[in-house]
């Protein structure tokens, strides 16, 4: 197991006063074990405690032959899982459960009187996740730089009749070339005017002179995602009207960006960003928070709102991504990834953000 990690989740759990927890999301047994294991319906189980009788429950389906530092309990498609997460329960005592755990588990559990009382432990986990340490560091940015070449290739090969759908086609392959092979999320090629919904599912209209494109993609380098949004506009100059708005929003973008460091709150970024566009008379066409985490998932623990007012700490990694979304007409978002410093910020991509003409 990854030894740091498992004892920072071991103190929070004493501040808290929580003697044990089961971690089931995929990604935080990833992040404390090194092992990802898409269990799917199964149950897999990660148990901790406080005074070292760590378990890990996991089908048989998924065999695994490298050293987690854990003590493995197998079970088959024929056993109940649970029943064997109940003789290591200590029924005494309260159980920390993930937040997203299938509720035919807990209900199993609790009606087995499994624990004495169930909280909700995903906090803990999810916390620690945000501060990335050295190595996340390293894999974020490496992350980061291939997604930049990506969206760059991609740009690159835009051309006049080919559909939203063949370009995020066009992605995976250019994903794979650079040893990535999944997306972040499912990725948003937008033309207008597609690009005014912010979450717009990639069809089959095809580019065409004139257009602007949102083109919000990410993928996943040994397990950490990227996440980048550039709006560019094909064969020709964007009207005045437009090329104002897509300034309005690049000066979002660097206005929140430039109150990022160490101990501000997520709050005055998100205000940084919102006041610009509120001013220049667009505040209702920014209909989404400014950000948000991002690591093993797309979107991690936390978020760059209005109403989030925890301070940032060096080490997080999120998303600084303001728009605005005109109905029947075009959207723009310019989105980039920061690694929060003592004194500032690092910016993840380096994708210009000027107004760009393919």
């Amino acid at each position: 197991m990854k030894i740091n990690r498992v004892s920072n989740v071991i103190k929070e759990m004493e501040k808290q006063g929580l003697n044990q927890m089961v971690v089931t999301s995929a990604a935080s047994i990833f992040y404390l074990t090194g092992k990802w294991i898409s269990a799917g319906e199964r149950m897999v189980a990660l148990y901790l405690n406080i005074n070292g009788n760590h378990k890990l429950i996991v089908n048989k389906l998924f065999p695994i032959y490298e050293d987690l530092g854990v003590d493995i309990e197998w079970y088959t498609d024929i056993e109940d899982p649970i029943e064997i997460l109940c003789k290591i329960v200590n029924k005494k005592e309260d159980l920390g459960i993930d937040k997203n755990w299938p509720a035919h588990f807990l209900i199993n559990i609790m009606n087995r009187e499994g624990a004495k009382g169930f909280v909700n432990s995903s906090p803990i986990v999810d916390r620690l996740r945000m501060i990335k340490d050295k190595e996340e560091i390293i894999l974020m940015k490496k992350s980061s730089k291939i997604n930049d070449r990506v969206i760059t290739a991609l740009c690159n090969n835009l051309k006049e009749g080919y559909s939203e759908k063949y370009y995020c086609n066009l992605l995976a392959e250019l994903y794979e070339k650079e040893g990535v092979n999944s997306f972040s999320f499912s990725p948003i090629i937008a033309t207008s005017p597609n690009g005014a919904d912010p979450h717009h599912k990639s069809g089959n209209e095809t580019l065409k002179k004139g257009q602007s494109i949102v083109i919000d993609i990410g993928g996943v380098y040994n397990y950490y995602c990227s996440d980048m949004t550039r709006t560019v506009f094909f064969g020709e100059e964007p009207n005045e009207r437009h090329k104002e708005i897509y300034n309005i929003v690049k000066t979002a973008n660097l206005k929140a960006i430039e109150n990022v460091k160490e101990g501000v709150k997520f709050s005055d970024i998100d205000k940084a960003a919102r006041d610009h566009i509120e001013k220049a008379g667009y505040g209702e066409f920014f209909t989404h928070r400014t950000g948000h985490s991002i690591g093993i998932e797309g979107h991690d623990f936390g978020d760059v709102s209005s109403i989030n007012h925890e301070e940032v700490k060096a080490g997080m990694i999120f998303s600084i991504e303001p728009g605005i979304y005109l109905k029947d007409d075009f959207g723009v978002r310019i989105e980039d990834l920061v690694l929060v410093t003592k004194d500032g910020c690092e910016i993840l991509n380096s994708v210009s953000k000027e107004v760009t003409i393919i």
